[in-house]
């Protein structure tokens, strides 16, 4: 058995999930990667997958040797690419996958810059509020914002995403300002049904986490919809300062409730072990962190 060639047909197959998959991507037969596989069970004596008609999944042992093999051959590839010199000047299509009020707010106005950096470079975006999965979707990079759980997938931070609830100063100064979380039962909230619903969490001063339950005359699934109604005084809404930060500034928004609202987000650049060290990705990210971190242009100055 060559024993790279299993390591690379098993670490395709778990990124997959799927045999078939692995071996068009590896260019080779399924019966080929089905092969690799079986050797490599043989030869470790243990299953690292769970097969069934429906469903393909690592075992225990599997994600762990999974999580292993795969930074090995990140640093084959790293040691390989570091003596023949293929850190070369990026190139290419890079397909971009990002949230869609970020990626029309701040990344589409950021991109001529970066095209202008890297004139060898072709951007493909698209944007969707969707966690898209980057393998078998085909995406080089993803723009999240969340409060990633562990996966597979490499993740660096680029920048803290601020929340803040917020109203006009009109609504306020008719209905009132909340001084606690739950005030805000007695008022109009604009509830994002992408997000948090009609559930928002804080944290009281002791650390407790607590979720209020609110209600509104209005439920949209668009950040800057919600942020419309809003200057529109018809409410109150909870969102990022990646939307609202210039009305902040402005003073056509006010903040409330600071000390109750919990900062846990952040944008990050989320990518394959496939792509970790391809120039244009590289190239992509740096660009981005120096765009967007580590304080954001589009929070309020303190």
């Amino acid at each position: 058995m060559n024993r790279l060639s299993a390591i690379e047909s098993f670490v395709k197959v778990a990124e997959l999930k799927s045999f078939s998959g692995a071996a068009a991507r590896l260019h080779t037969s399924k019966s080929v990667v089905s092969r690799h596989v079986t050797a490599l069970e043989g030869e470790l004596g243990l299953r690292l997958f769970h097969r069934t008609t429906r469903a393909l999944t690592l075992t225990e042992a599997g994600r762990g040797y999974f999580e292993r093999v795969s930074q090995i051959l990140i640093d084959l590839e790293e040691a390989e690419q570091s003596v023949t010199h293929l850190q070369v000047v990026p190139r290419g299509r890079l397909k971009i996958t990002a949230p869609m009020s970020f990626g029309f707010l701040h990344l589409a106005p950021a991109l001529p810059d970066f095209l202008t950096a890297y004139p060898e470079l072709d951007v493909d975006v698209t944007m969707s509020d969707r966690f898209a999965d980057l393998v078998e979707d085909g995406f080089d990079v993803a723009v999240r914002i969340a409060a990633l759980a562990e996966s597979s997938l490499i993740a660096r931070k680029l920048a803290p995403i601020r929340l803040v609830i917020c109203a006009s100063p009109q609504y306020l100064e008719a209905h009132g300002t909340p001084r606690i979380p739950k005030d805000l039962r007695e008022h109009q909230c604009l509830c994002n049904s992408n997000a948090s619903g009609n559930e928002w969490r804080f944290t009281m001063p002791d650390g407790k986490p607590v979720m209020v339950a609110v209600d509104g005359r209005i439920t949209m699934n668009n950040g800057d919809a919600l942020r419309v109604a809003a200057l529109n005084h018809l409410g109150l809404i909870s969102l990022p300062t990646f939307i609202v930060g210039s009305d902040l500034q402005a003073g056509t928004l006010i903040s409330v409730l600071e000390d109750y609202v919990p900062q846990t987000l952040a944008l990050h650049a989320v990518y394959s072990h496939a792509r970790h060290l391809s120039p244009k990705v590289r190239a992509f990210i740096d660009f981005l962190a120096s765009r967007f971190g580590p304080r954001p242009y589009w929070d309020p100055a303190e």
